[in-house]
């Protein structure tokens, strides 16, 4: 049985990456010495410098939320993300190197070729694009080639050891491999269940990450793709899946907050993470395999010793939050599913939704540091505990439209009562 290991909280001064907005969805760490960088749902990209754990710069590129992230050889970092864009960041400075609109739907998934000079997206558009990254500006967009064949959302991608073939992961339940040679006909392997992410060894292996629980071991056969051995590493679906430099770990991340390690050789989980209870989104190993970041859906970015599990970091609840877990008040509670885009202090703005401070009473569109739609700046409404109830029965997009408010539809009339009654007390 693997080893099990709490990320509990700890005093403010063992805490590390605390910038984002939104939840953490993507997390790399470039050829440059002392960095990490982390993209968000709240539409951005921070890099950090380690081991201060210091955020260096907040690099804004993308009008949605960034879920993707690839380190190109000379230190460069790619993005990508719910706008369909794919962002070249430079080593240093704040502006964007490159952009080009690389789908007509979000990019859930990014790899970057042994040579540096490709880099293939996964997008929801059921597409898996290559581009090069010299044609990384809008004159250059159609020089990507464009693999299509997918019956849903391609959530991953990665490139085979040589370079000379993609492999993607679809919600379909496809495996698909894709050789970048002239007229070479795709592979394609069905799995048990959808797929969210792959990953590839050094060797060549696949490990495909599944909506059952699963990591599906791949092999190359024949010109084709056949299943090696399934692992079930937990009771719910694997959301994000990282492996090692040298190939020989591999860490799995589900909705449930937990993160499991295993020996991809042996085939066998070595240790079980288990953080705050909330989902993790995304993971990546040092590049010297010692350690482990986890970001996930309470906006903080999570180090673990990649070997014995155990954390090396451990992030502490803000005190000032009146939603926090530990609230029984039943407002609080409907308000958990809000907490990862609103805050509730004056100056809590750097999320992916503005702060409800001194919300009751406010026009919409009007909290000072928050970059509205343009929908949204069009409105006659103002906040009541009226408006707020309507908001959430019939849901934003209805309400109002054009919002980027994600679709949150409370039906039941108490639940929105108590929050619409919670949030006139703790945003006065």
């Amino acid at each position: 049985m693997p080893a099990v290991f709490l990320g509990a909280a700890a005093p403010a001064g063992a805490e590390i990456l605390r910038g984002h907005g939104g939840p953490v969805r993507a997390i790399v760490e470039p050829t440059t010495p002392g960095q990490l960088v982390t993209g968000s749902f709240d539409q951005s990209v921070i890099r950090w410098r380690l081991p201060e754990a210091r955020a260096e710069a907040v690099l804004r590129g993308h009008e949605d939320a960034v879920a993707a992230l690839a380190a190109l050889p000379d230190g460069r970092v790619v993005s990508a993300g719910a706008d369909g864009r794919i962002v070249i960041w430079p080593v240093a400075g704040t502006a964007p190197e490159r952009s080009v609109a690389a789908h007509k739907a979000p990019i859930a998934g990014l790899a970057v070729s042994p040579d540096g000079r490709l880099v293939a997206s996964a997008s929801w558009d059921r597409t898996v694009a290559v581009t090069p990254v010299g044609a990384m500006t809008p004159a250059g967009a159609g020089a990507a080639r464009v693999f299509e064949g997918h019956a849903d959302n391609v959530n991953g991608v990665a490139f085979l050891p040589d370079g000379r073939a993609v492999v993607s992961a679809g919600y379909d339940a496809t495996l698909r491999l894709w050789p970048l040679g002239d007229r070479e006909a795709p592979s394609i392997l069905t799995l048990p269940a959808p797929l969210n992410a792959v990953a590839v060894a050094p060797d060549g292996e696949i490990v495909a990450a599944g909506a059952d629980g699963a990591l599906h071991f791949v092999a190359r056969s024949g010109g084709g793709l056949t299943t090696r051995e399934r692992l079930d590493v937990m009771p719910g679906p694997v959301v994000a899946l990282a492996i090692t430099a040298d190939g020989t770990r591999l860490a799995a991340a589900g909705l449930g907050g937990a993160v499991v390690l295993v020996d991809r050789t042996a085939r066998r989980p070595v240790a079980t993470l288990v953080g705050p209870g909330l989902p993790v989104w995304s993971l990546a190993f040092a590049r010297d395999g010692r350690s482990l970041f986890t970001g996930g859906a309470d906006r903080l970015v999570r180090r673990w010793d990649a070997v014995t599990g155990r954390p090396v970091d451990a992030i502490a609840p803000n005190p000032r939050d009146p939603a926090a877990e530990a609230s029984t008040v039943r407002g609080a509670v409907v308000f958990r599913a809000c907490r990862a885009c609103h805050g509730l202090e004056a100056d809590d703005t750097n999320r992916a939704g503005p702060t409800l401070h001194g919300l009751m009473g406010r026009r919409v569109a009007t909290a000072a540091g928050y970059d509205y739609s343009a929908a949204l700046k069009g409105m006659d409404i103002v906040w009541t505990p009226e408006t707020v109830a309507r908001l959430f029965e019939v849901g934003p997009s209805a309400y109002t439209p054009g919002t980027r408010m994600p679709e949150q539809v409370i039906a039941d009339p108490d639940d929105r009562r108590a929050l619409v009654e919670w949030l006139a007390e703790v945003t006065r």
